[in-house]
């Protein structure tokens, strides 16, 4: 969603998207067909790296200098085979402390096929290990966007960008408006790599130069392999002291540099502020503490909080609160995790079995983009449990046995023809008809359908248990939380139970839809705010039912899905579902909803219909999910909702208004909640976004997707649309 908008979009998106292609020369060296030029030098591409990026940014010394806990970003134009990347990788953990995080960004037009990408690193033997895991972990369907993967247990991040350079690289800003150009964290050193200026003008443009200032932290490092007048021209204009070293190889020169200038920074108070049309989208996304000490000329770098402030307290155990308690111990965060019940994942995230699927759509939509994004995400970030599990034998926890995705309907077939033409060939899922559905899972199948085999079941309690297995992190159960309290004089949340009293500068609500219950008070002077209560968040009652496994139903091997959804049966059982009954909160399991789950899946397969009878039925249970208005989660900083209204009370009379302030925001104070029922999707992502904004990392989404997931949209767009 622009800033302003009252419509979201998709992020990087490109209507020429395409895979590399490449050819191979005598010496088994790619060639990029669409640049006509190797990727790297034939004389040694991993020398290369290592001499103009590494040795020119000066990051041996660097790292060795880092403190504990420190986060260090580079930035790269050109992924291309991930050399930099891996050398990058194999040097950060000879030199850096081994408590240092490393976050690469890198973006690129033309991404490899995955056959390609091994084939290339292949040549370097040395750098195996760390090329398995890139190779493991590189995402089946890389969509124009953001791909984030996480290695060596949060030490390494790779944020890959696939798009033009310059658009990707601006989805890095937290606005465009010129108040408030800034990253969310600034980066240290850039690799200014990709082809040639003569072989690829599209990105060696001025904007690139521009993007480049904008988004480096102070004293930032830059090397390149050009050395092409326009390059010294456009990063010596743009804040950098330039200088020319001996080039690689044959190359006569190379060009690096430090920067001395930050891009300037207007102040909001110099700028109009009125109800006439606007050139820049309305900063209302902008947390305002995260700028208001930042002066003109300065570009923020947006530091991890001080190691005594690295303490969360989150409100709520179920897959949210234990996703997002995890992301910030990983990150070195003390967490205590409050839950009410007395033991985690008791409400929403309650039922046995939980199934790993996303609702995906061949047009570029911000919906089907974020399903797809988290889906990848959510199937690397499990792959380590499901590992586990099966090493240890525990069947109940759960299965990567993939999730089949039935065509049940012509609506259905006709959605995953159209996925499969729009995806082409690739290994997230694959279109089958109804005897290789029947061959996959095991059962007779009059449908086909998507299967997708890197998916699969989880029980979501066991799930917690494994995520909140951290040192850092503190679970205390029994603990049900009404209000909560924010001591201005102490810069701390007070959180009171029933039987302790618990205090941090950081407060992240995942309750779902119970967050509209919760009191919000400030100073007695203050009085109450009810900017939770403001939340359009909306329960809506499911239903699963248990019903006792046949010897025909013992056959399935993986998940169902279509109307209703089917996991292979576990302790003699299966966990069928789920009903969606908007206007009804009593969560006693009914019978009339027991049938109805019988009656979709006798529909959806048929050869099961045996089982699939009232008297199988072995009991069952009801929860509330909880949505939004538009099927996106909220994640991400609270406004405070009263100063919102006023701070943009403009956008009433026109949507685009001179309003060059940022929205002011309840101090440290955070949400993730309206994940409906895909949860075990959805979760992992979020709390991915969550915490590299709480730590002041770099985004892991692109902004257009973090504006469109963020608390506060529905109040602007009500806003645009007078309803507020």
């Amino acid at each position: 969603m622009s800033d302003s908008s009252d419509k979201p979009t998709s992020s990087v998106h490109s209507a020429s998207f395409k895979h590399a292609t490449l050819r191979w020369d005598a010496d088994g060296l790619p060639l990029s067909d669409e640049c006509d030029d190797y990727y790297f030098s034939k004389l040694d591409g991993l020398a290369e790296t290592r001499y103009l990026y590494l040795e020119h940014n000066f990051l041996e010394s660097r790292w060795q200098a880092l403190t504990p806990d420190s986060d260090f970003v580079i930035g790269e134009t050109g992924f291309g085979t991930g050399l930099s990347f891996l050398s990058s990788w194999q040097l950060w953990q000879q030199s850096a402390p081994q408590d240092a995080n490393l976050h690469y960004l890198s973006v690129e037009k033309a991404p490899l096929r995955p056959e390609d990408l091994e084939r290339s690193l292949a040549l370097w033997p040395e750098l195996k290990t760390l090329a398995d895991q890139l190779i493991q972990q590189y995402p089946p369907v890389l969509h124009p966007g953001f791909h984030h993967l996480v290695f060596a247990e949060g030490r390494v991040r790779l944020t890959l960008i696939i798009g033009e350079a310059c658009e990707g690289l601006e989805q890095l800003l937290q606005s465009t408006h010129p108040a408030h150009r800034r990253p969310q964290r600034g980066i240290d050193a850039w690799f200014l790599d990709g082809f040639s200026p003569a072989k690829n003008p599209d990105m060696w443009r001025s904007e690139l130069f521009e993007r480049v200032q904008q988004l480096s932290a102070p004293e930032a490092t830059v090397a390149t392999f050009a050395a092409a007048t326009m390059i010294k021209r456009g990063l010596t204009q743009h804040g950098f002291q330039i200088h020319t070293g001996k080039g690689f190889g044959r190359k006569r020169e190379m060009v690096y540099g430090k920067l001395i200038e930050s891009a300037a920074i207007e102040s909001p108070d110099s700028l109009p502020c009125n109800g006439f049309n606007s050139p820049y989208p309305v900063p209302w996304q902008v947390c305002n503490s995260q700028t208001s000490q930042t002066s003109k000329r300065q570009i923020s770098k947006q530091q991890a909080p001080k190691p005594q402030d690295q303490h969360a307290l989150i409100i709520g155990g179920g897959i949210a609160g234990c996703h997002t308690a995890r992301a910030l111990a990983n990150r070195g965060w003390r967490v205590t995790l409050l839950e009410r019940h007395e033991q985690l994942a008791q409400e929403g995230s309650g039922n046995p079995q939980g199934v790993l699927y996303a609702k995906l759509s061949h047009r570029q939509e911000t919906l089907s983009d974020f399903n797809l994004q988290a889906l990848q995400f959510a199937q690397r970030s499990y792959r380590s449990y499901w590992d586990e599990v099966f090493q240890k034998g525990v069947s109940s926890a759960g299965e990567r046995c993939g999730v089949l995705q039935l065509a049940s309907q012509e609506k259905s077939a006709h959605l995953h023809d159209q996925l499969s033409q729009s995806h082409g060939e690739q290994g997230l899922f694959s279109q089958l008809d109804a005897q290789q559905a029947s061959a996959i899972s095991g059962i007779d199948s009059p449908f086909g359908g998507l299967f997708f085999p890197q998916a699969g079941w989880i029980n979501p309690a066991r799930l917690c248990q494994w995520l909140t297995q951290h040192p850092n992190i503190d679970v205390v159960l029994n603990s049900s939380v009404d209000s909560v309290r924010y001591n201005e004089t102490a810069q701390q949340w007070q959180v009171h139970t029933e039987c302790a009293e618990y205090n941090a500068p950081t407060l992240v609500i995942t309750t779902a839809s119970h967050a509209l219950n919760l009191v919000m008070e400030k100073s007695d002077a203050l009085g109450k705010s009810n900017t939770l209560q403001e939340l359009p968040l909306k329960p809506i009652r499911g239903q699963v039912s248990y019903v006792k496994a046949t010897e025909e139903s013992q056959a399935l091997k993986t998940v169902l899905c279509g109307e209703g959804y089917l996991p292979p049966a576990t302790e003699g059982q299966h966990c069928l579902g789920a009903t969606f009954n908007p206007k009804m909160f009593d969560l006693s399991p009914n019978d009339d909803d027991h049938r109805r789950n019988l009656a979709t899946m006798s529909t959806q397969a048929p050869a099961l219909a045996d089982t699939f009878v009232e008297e199988g039925v072995l009991g069952g249970r009801a929860a509330l999910r909880c949505t939004t208005p538009d099927y996106l989660p909220m994640v991400g900083a609270l406004p405070k909702y009263a100063e919102l209204m006023e701070d943009f009370a403009l956008l009433r009379k026109n949507a685009r208004s001179n309003i060059p302030h940022a929205g002011r925001y309840w101090p440290g104070l955070f949400i993730n909640v309206g994940h409906g029922s895909r949860g075990l999707t959805y979760t992992p992502l979020c709390a991915e976004i969550l915490a590299a904004q709480i730590h002041g990392e770099p985004t892991p989404v692109g902004q257009p997707l973090q504006t469109a997931l963020h608390p506060g949209r529905f109040w602007i767009r009500d806003l645009i649309r007078k309803k507020r």
